[in-house]
């Protein structure tokens, strides 16, 4: 004979309570299995972007405080002040003119590219593990966060076995330009709400279309007529992505529209019954888009263009920053396949938008011949011959030699908004329009059953793999002087204050501008590195003009010789300081020719103290 073992009064309830807890959990244990399971391939693919992009990035990841990108370090020292100041809206501290670079007159915020919505969204690691970080993990996520959304696009929308649609992101995501692009750029790089726009830019039409066939719960045909409701979420959520990317990037946006306005006009010359009936509730929906996103970009656009320190027009000569013809069929040098020699063809490293080789293009051009009869096939090839057209610039140029030849870009140049995008620029569109005929061609070989199943994919890989990134080149960089990285600089400033650094920060030499992103832009700067109005005229320049004691001690930095300092420079130099709004002056133990510095600075400003490691004058 057995005996229960005695139980607790309680124990009966609490037991109960453990097995209905049980059993509440598993069918949400069991449809998040089933979730995974459904959708593995996507994450796979998810997976192998994030991969690829650590990969390219890779050089960062050691101490991104510690490493900068070799190629353009001048623009990641930028961007990283960027992000640091838009992180300030964490904390309550932000607007669209800031007082921490350029002071007295501070920076216009949206006549710069300042990801500003990408810094807010990062803040919180910025704030807490420091700007290089947060640069580092952008440049990683722009590339792997592209090439997923098209990738989504490929396979969700045009219905692209995932093969196909692979290719197709990894080409968006992963292409010479966004490469190259990805040398600083993280404006240009940030592009994973271009299929979104895209998405829901197709979605409206789709909705607009009076004449397409639709069911009843029944499955009977109900009148055809446009699908309002799905027009009008359609149109609001494109009004909130295309803010959103206004707050990222505004050249993508133009780009973008651009590329989708040629297609749309292309497309509508094909299927003319399709325009008839789709373009009044299309146009419409545009419209309302329109006009959703002006309630929140209307006075932000306003202040990047008449507010304080904005600037009007663009600053940059479309005649230099023309593509070169002959790029087009050359390979990147950041690729598995380049030569660094045809880095001449172009004006940086930071620009090999059109090195796209020519086993690309040439499987491109049969990939268009081969799917022609589709009208999208179409659009894009008409798309991409435009595009590629208007990089070219105001006047073609072949091997480096101008040729006289008018390009097309000469017939919109000046225009508004247009004249402040680079020529070249226009040539990151047909990432994605090639993408898209690749797909098409894959897909379309993926479903037959013949010999092209297998030729066309790996003709595909054939031409891809020759533009295979390399890992983008890194080295190290100075440390910020423990008077700053220490705290030790409030000790002569105050949060908020004015901290004049020697030599102070250019375009060109924008170092001490890591000074405030190191102190999360807690203090100002004079001058710097960014775009603004320029003399009486107002017109667009990069950075501001010197004052007489600013350009003094950059000569002294530059050649080491100490000038003649008389009461005439002192009384200068003072005015200067007042000018600026100034608490102190730094100078650091590392800066060019310090002892020059330090002397120079002592005549004109008396006796420095010593903090920690460097030289201060309290004014």
């Amino acid at each position: 004979m057995s005996s229960a073992a005695p139980t607790a009064p309680d124990a009966a309830p609490d037991q109960a309570f453990r097995l209905a807890d049980q059993v509440n959990r598993r069918p949400r244990v069991v449809r998040l299995l089933t979730a995974v399971r459904r959708h593995r391939l996507d994450l796979l693919a998810a997976l192998v972007c994030a991969v690829l992009a650590g990969w390219v990035t890779h050089g960062l990841w050691p101490d991104p405080a510690g490493r900068t990108l070799a190629l353009n370090p001048e623009d990641q020292a930028l961007y990283e002040w960027f992000l640091a100041v838009d992180a300030r809206a964490l904390l309550g501290d932000f607007g669209l003119l800031t007082d921490r670079l350029n002071a007295p007159d501070g920076v216009n915020l949206m006549a710069n590219t300042t990801v500003i919505a990408l810094g807010v969204v990062f803040a919180p690691v910025t704030l807490l593990l420091g700007a290089p970080v947060t640069f580092a993990l952008l440049a990683a996520a722009n590339l792997a966060g592209t090439a997923f959304a098209w990738y989504l696009l490929f396979h969700r929308t045009l219905r692209a076995r995932r093969l196909a649609a692979a290719l197709g992101g990894g080409l968006c995501g992963f292409g010479p330009g966004m490469i190259s692009q990805t040398n600083s750029h993280l404006h240009m790089t940030a592009q994973w709400l271009v299929p979104v726009i895209v998405w829901l830019v197709a979605r409206l039409l789709r909705a607009s279309d009076p004449g397409r066939t639709t069911l009843d719960g029944a499955g009977r045909d109900r009148s055809p007529g446009p699908d309002r409701r799905r027009m009008l979420t359609s149109a609001a959520g494109l009004a909130a992505a295309v803010t959103a990317q206004v707050f990222i990037g505004e050249e993508v946006l133009f780009l973008a529209a651009v590329t989708l306005l040629v297609m749309a006009i292309s497309y509508a010359v094909a299927d003319r019954e399709l325009a008839r009936r789709a373009l009044p509730g299309f146009a419409g929906g545009l419209a309302v888009a329109a006009g959703l996103a002006l309630l929140v970009l209307g006075y932000p656009l306003w202040f990047q263009f008449a507010g304080p320190q904005g600037v009007a027009d663009g600053m940059f000569t479309p005649a230099y920053f023309s593509a070169d013809l002959s790029s087009w069929w050359t390979i990147s040098p950041l690729s598995v396949a380049g030569s660094d020699q045809s880095a001449r063809l172009t004006t940086g490293p930071a620009e090999y938008n059109t090195f796209l080789g020519w086993p690309l293009l040439l499987v491109a051009a049969i990939c268009a011949i081969w799917a022609r009869r589709r009208r999208l096939v179409m659009a894009c090839v008409v798309a991409g011959l435009v595009m590629g057209a208007l990089s070219l610039g105001p006047e073609v140029v072949l091997g480096g030699t101008r040729t006289a030849l008018p390009g097309p870009y000469a017939l919109i140049g000046g225009l508004p908004v247009v004249d402040g995008a680079l020529p070249m620029r226009f040539a990151l569109a047909l990432l994605p329009i090639i993408a898209t005929l690749v797909v098409l061609a894959v897909d379309r070989a993926l479903r037959s059953t013949g010999r092209a199943r297998r030729l066309v994919p790996l003709a595909v890989g054939a031409a891809l793999l020759p533009i295979f990134p390399t890992p983008l080149p890194t080295a190290e960089r100075p440390a910020v002087p423990e008077f700053v990285s220490g705290g030790h600089w409030r000790q002569c400033v105050r949060p908020g204050g004015v901290l004049v650094p020697v030599p102070l920060p250019t375009p060109k030499e924008p170092w001490a501008m890591r000074w405030a992103t190191a102190a999360d832009a807690a203090f100002g700067l004079p001058e710097g590195f960014f775009i603004g109005p320029y003399g009486r005229g107002g017109t667009a320049a990069m950075g501001t003009f010197k004052q007489p004691t600013s350009a003094l001690l950059a000569d002294v930095a530059r050649r080491g010789d100490q000038p003649a300092i008389g009461d005439e420079q002192r009384r200068q130099a003072a005015r200067d300081a007042e000018f600026w709004g100034a608490s102190c002056i730094a100078l650091a133990d590392d800066a060019p020719h310090a002892e020059s510095l330090r002397a120079t600075l002592e005549q004109l400003y008396g006796p420095a103290t010593r903090i920690a490691d460097a030289w201060i004058w309290r004014v």
